[in-house]
């Protein structure tokens, strides 16, 4: 059994380094500092899980404050996977749904097999009635 004692779950959005080397060192698609500087700030919600004084990971809500949400950025360094933080993080951030209006949408877009996590925590595949698209830009 991994003793995961030595992390906690802070609720607050990561600084912009710690967001960017994350994003990087988890291999998610990485953002310039403009962007992530001016994305940051306008979080609906985040958490960031510490080791030490150290930010190993992070979750993020985004939207509008009312009708539409979206569950994003989850990411743990590589060297921390694997014991169960992911759902340390989506918990924390569930948390946080149960509070918002009953009519919100929350909604996420679920990398294989990230997608039975999610599933962990209400979230159901919409398809075939919709289906996620994106537009990248440049």
């Amino acid at each position: 059994m991994i003793d995961n004692s030595a992390y906690r779950i802070e609720a607050r959005v990561p600084s912009t380094d710690d967001y960017m080397r994350l994003r990087l060192e988890a291999g998610l698609t990485p953002f310039s500092r403009e962007a992530a500087e001016k994305g940051l700030p306008n979080s609906i919600f985040g958490v960031s899980l510490m080791y030490g004084n150290e930010t190993v990971g992070m979750g993020r809500i985004i939207g509008d404050g009312g009708c539409f949400f979206q569950v994003t950025d989850i990411a743990i360094l590589p060297e921390h996977q694997g014991r169960g933080l992911a759902k340390w993080i989506m918990a924390a951030l569930s948390d946080f749904i149960a509070t918002l209006p009953k009519s919100a949408y929350v909604s996420l877009i679920a990398d294989v097999p990230a997608n039975r996590l999610y599933a962990q925590f209400g979230f159901d595949e919409t398809a075939p009635r919709s289906v996620g698209m994106a537009r990248k830009v440049g």
